[in-house]
């Protein structure tokens, strides 16, 4: 299954709500919400700097990341970005492959 990292940061409300309900029961929200996409969360953790939440979530395609992140930024309560994450091998893969590309101004 593709893993996706997942990094949030909370609007005011967001934290107020955070506050409220505290970090374990977001927690086990987050695991709810991936779930019900078909997907697992391997971790979750809290942080301070740019990010408030960064996760790491294992799910069944592109389409469920991109459900997450809309439900959760029409939610108002937290902005975000997802990023696909690829193993040693796709890359590898990806060296393997040939592109028809020429560099602007060659």
């Amino acid at each position: 299954m593709p893993k996706y990292l997942a990094k949030v940061s909370y609007t005011p409300e967001g934290l107020a709500g955070l506050r409220k309900a505290g970090a374990v029961a977001r927690v086990k929200m987050g695991e709810a919400a991936v779930a019900s996409v078909g997907g697992t969360q391997e971790c979750m953790y809290f942080a301070f700097g740019d990010d408030d939440v960064i996760a790491i979530l294992d799910l069944p395609d592109d389409e469920a990341a991109a459900a997450l992140s809309l439900v959760i930024g029409a939610s108002g309560s937290a902005t975000g970005t997802t990023t696909k994450l690829l193993t040693a091998e796709q890359v590898d893969e990806a060296f393997r492959r040939t592109v028809d590309y020429r560099p602007p101004g060659t």
